[in-house]
């Protein structure tokens, strides 16, 4: 994989240490390719990734045979999703159903999961990740893309591929030096993002909690919540200017059990601004290079279906490119194609349906009306349990499910 000590050349090259390049790393390291991926942080501890586990992902660990191992990992299991508007509890998904090895929605620290991955990986010989690498631009020759350099904790480094994969995530570095075109929709919130203590005595998990006209999202962390407190595009400063006192207000009355907790929030450093995006490539490739993941298609935190498609999306490129990088093909432009067409649905169908909650459920209630019902759409799943099978498939499993096609290398060789 080396041929001098600032060179490397590998087959296939992953700048982003995330979900999707993770996962893409670790399947065609499985499959006998040699796969070097990029993490420009220095580890994976950071709190602004999705934490949650769509059935889907399960069902893609049984496949890989890792099911069992998995469980072992420290996580929260959700078979039915509620929300509350007003003090009235709705139930609205159900992912008992589905017809997965673990129908269940699971929450999982990022930085566990993505561990997990890499202990995986780490397994196989052609699997190497470079941490504290940060990609710097792209190498050309021809006008194909060939390469990246980078500069790391061995100082600068230039990395030769047969393929470069952007897994960079929603600021991606490489689109943005490749020339791709992103078409963004327009998104009407942003989140602050920021945790406090759990106590034993606490409502059991209801991610969505939307009272007099707040709203926020709670995720179980055992010890502590994850909280993202949804607010109007670009309303940062005025919530600044009205005070810390006057958010700490704000939390309690859209989670009233954390009265007394609320002090927690001691300075503004305690609390951090996420930017939402929806936005997409118009096309996810150029000659020698393939975006995946956020880098393609940046979502909506609603759902958490983000990481969801990410991991899909490696998959996907991994059943397609596998067998053309094992066989020394040059990776064309066709086959780049064929992973944004089969991708292109799916992930479609999710954004439509983020902006249709967003400007339907969201927008209205942050603009200060605080009597508004739920809407019809909640209330009748809420009402006919049968219907919370529908929202329970959109989440758990999307449409276009990917599975494992790719060999495991190590087993063919026992």
């Amino acid at each position: 994989m080396a041929d001098n000590q600032n060179t490397l050349i590998t087959s296939c090259c992953i700048a982003g240490g995330g979900p999707a390049g993770m996962m893409l790393g670790f399947l065609l390291a499985r499959a006998g390719i040699d796969v070097i991926v990029l993490e420009k942080h220095a580890d994976f501890f950071r709190d602004f990734r999705g934490d949650t586990i769509h059935p889907s992902t399960f069902q893609l660990m049984y496949e890989l045979g890792l099911l069992d191992e998995f469980l072992k990992v420290p996580h929260q299991e959700i078979i039915k999703f509620s929300a509350v508007f007003n003090g009235i509890t709705l139930q609205i998904a159900n992912f008992s159903h589905l017809n997965v090895a673990k129908p269940v929605l699971g929450l999982m620290p990022q930085w566990d999961f993505l561990k997990f991955l890499q202990q995986q990986a780490a397994a196989y010989s052609g699997f190497k990740l470079v941490m504290n690498a940060e990609v710097k631009d792209i190498v050309r020759e021809n006008g194909r893309v060939t390469g990246l350099t980078v500069s790391s904790d061995q100082g600068p480094m230039q990395i030769t591929a047969d393929i470069v994969i952007a897994a960079d995530g929603r600021r991606s570095i490489l689109r943005e030096k490749a020339g791709l075109k992103v078409i963004s929709s327009g998104v009407p919130i942003d989140v602050l993002w920021f945790r406090v203590s759990r106590l034993a005595s606490d409502p059991s998990q209801i991610l969505g909690r939307f009272n007099f006209g707040k709203i926020m999202v709670m995720l179980d962390r055992e010890e502590y919540w994850q909280c993202a407190y949804v607010i109007e595009k670009g309303g940062y400063e005025k919530i600044h200017q009205h005070g810390l006192e006057s958010f700490r207000n704000d939390v309690v009355q859209v989670a009233p059990f954390l009265q007394g907790r609320d002090g927690e929030l001691k300075t503004w450093d305690d609390i951090k601004l996420l930017t939402v995006d929806i936005d997409h490539l118009e096309t996810w490739y150029t000659d020698g290079l393939l975006c995946i993941g956020d880098a393609a298609h940046a979502m909506s935190p609603i759902g958490g279906v983000g990481i969801n498609l990410a991991i899909q999306d490696a998959v996907a490129a991994a059943n397609i490119l596998y067998n053309p990088l094992k066989e020394k093909k040059q990776i064309n432009t066709e086959l780049l194609r064929s992973v944004q067409k089969r991708r292109t649905l799916p992930t479609w169908f999710i954004q439509k349906l983020q902006i249709t909650i967003q400007n339907n459920v969201i927008k209205g209630r942050l603009a200060g009306k605080k009597d508004i019902k739920p809407p019809i759409f909640m209330r009748l799943i809420n009402l006919f349990p049968i219907l919370q099978r529908l929202p329970g498939r959109a989440v758990g499993i999307g449409i276009r499910p990917e599975h494992i096609h790719t060999p495991d290398t190590r087993s063919s060789t026992k």
